[in-house]
């Protein structure tokens, strides 16, 4: 049989594109970095990881969930999202036909916040958090993934990409004020039952990680990997 480049180009092309692409987008000021340990087989899926800009002014969150939304270049993509990453995704799917939607250590809905974020936007409280002390590395390690991290923070402290106040205050403010009040069946929620920024108390139909805390995308990996390509396949 004789096969000519042509046809070589078109296979690959055919193989390439049979894969499923999968968009991930970290957490409050982090780095994509901290996908690093989230390993899918690179037969089955092509994994884009997306990383957070600054936000223009007066921005809303469904605004720049539309710009980010334009940076996906495949169709019927899988997005994942961690924490506040996973709130923007789930803004994103308003813009993409998305293949699935997967968040993990989020919330689907306002509804599912701690009480203390509900006060924070009855009083209008997280006007007073001071971003530019929360932007030193300590403070905004133990910011983005839980006060459970004292004993390992040097090894968080590497995955804070984003210090920039305007940037924080943006952010704090999209995630108190977010006005989801109905959850998408569709969304694929995994949370662990020690998250201490999201209790597992205040979420529903979830899949439970045991011993998960707010930052098991870097600890609880190994079941990560062993799981997230299941679901996406389901």
């Amino acid at each position: 049989m004789i096969i000519n480049d042509c046809c070589c180009e078109e296979s690959v092309k055919t193989i390439k594109m049979s894969k499923i692409p999968v968009y991930m987008m970290p957490g409050l000021a982090a780095s994509s970095s901290i996908f690093e340990r989230i390993i899918l087989p690179d037969d089955l899926f092509e994994t884009v990881l997306l990383e957070w800009e600054i936000p223009v002014d007066k921005e809303t969150l469904p605004e720049y969930a539309k710009r980010m939304a334009q940076k996906i270049r495949h169709p019927n993509p899988v997005l994942i999202g961690v924490s506040f990453g996973g709130i923007l995704v789930q803004e994103m799917a308003r813009f993409v036909e998305a293949r699935k939607v997967i968040i993990i250590s989020s919330v689907k809905t306002k509804i599912e916040f701690p009480r203390r974020m509900k006060v924070a936007k009855t009083t209008k409280a997280y006007k007073l958090i001071p971003t530019n002390l929360v932007a030193n590395v300590e403070s905004l390690a133990k910011f983005s993934f839980g006060a459970k991290i004292d004993q390992r923070l040097k090894l968080y402290e590497k995955y804070i990409r984003i210090r920039d106040k305007c940037y924080l205050d943006w952010a704090i403010e999209q995630i108190i004020l977010w006005d989801r009040t109905v959850a998408d069946e569709n969304v694929v929620h995994f949370h662990g039952d020690e998250d201490d920024v999201f209790p597992i108390k205040n979420i529903k139909n979830c899949i439970v990680v045991k011993g998960g805390t707010h930052a098991m995308i870097l600890n609880k990996y190994k079941w990560l990997n062993e799981n997230l390509s299941k679901i996406i396949l389901k």
